[in-house]
């Protein structure tokens, strides 16, 4: 199998997220119960592509799972570090600004993946960027295939950047995706029930969303027993973090 990706531009250049590097210094974040939810969806081996990689880490637990992922990061920073997964996996993670047409191809025929995932990346693309960077999801979202994002809706200053250059309400983004022919999902929003790789709880600063195409037929979410959906609430709560320091102190 040979993995080939075709971009206009390797390196985002001109975002303030390779200017002043900081989430793709840091960040390297995972959610097993996420993962575990998404194969209850589809059965593995499944295709996945995370934009906006960072570390590698959701990445690398989806390939140690038995699925085939690959990540794409705007900055060279964790390259060039051969930071978190870069240094084991590196055959699955590529730069690419993916604001500028991309391809990525398995031999000759371009991958179609399952679940498109964008973690906290939206925002920090500028508004007049947003369409090139839809249609790239479109074009290698497969028709059973789901996007499944996390958004925050407020001001990230580091060192007098604003890294967050698209700053609005969760009703503004459906409306746009709805423009590029993407359609809103709530009922899946509810299956994954607070388990996502970044953040947990719905604010107006802080939401996900997932999307597919207008036509798409994605399985249906299963139906979970009461304690499943307990549980859910309970994995990372505040509740849990705050017994957990209790009982270690």
């Amino acid at each position: 199998m040979t993995i080939t990706l075709k971009c206009e531009r390797k390196i985002a250049y001109t975002s303030p997220d390779h200017i002043m590097p900081h989430g793709t210094r840091r960040d390297n974040s995972k959610n097993p119960r996420f993962n575990a939810k998404l194969y209850q969806l589809y059965k593995k081996p499944i295709k996945i592509l995370d934009l906006g990689c960072s570390g590698g880490g959701f990445v690398k637990e989806c390939i140690d799972d038995g699925n085939f992922a690959i990540g794409l990061e705007g900055s060279d920073y964790s390259k060039k570090m051969k930071r978190a997964e870069w240094r084991t996996i590196p055959e699955y993670l590529y730069t690419c600004d993916i604001t500028r047409n991309f391809d990525l191809y398995e031999n000759s025929s371009r991958i179609k993946f399952n679940v498109i995932t964008a973690w906290e990346v939206l925002e920090h693309i500028n508004e007049k960027d947003l369409k090139v960077l839809i249609n790239n999801m479109k074009k290698h979202l497969s028709d059973d295939g789901l996007i499944i994002t996390s958004v925050a809706n407020k001001s990230d200053i580091i060192n007098g950047i604003e890294l967050h250059q698209t700053q609005k309400p969760k009703e503004w983004w459906i409306n746009r995706f709805s423009k590029a022919g993407l359609k809103y999902m709530p009922q899946y929003i509810q299956y994954f029930n607070t388990q996502y790789i970044r953040y947990k709880y719905e604010t107006a600063e802080q939401f996900h969303m997932i999307f597919a195409k207008i036509d798409a037929k994605p399985p249906l979410p299963p139906k979970e027993q009461l304690l499943s959906r307990v549980l859910d609430r309970w994995k990372g709560s505040r509740i849990q973090s705050i017994l957990s320091d209790i009982l270690t102190n």
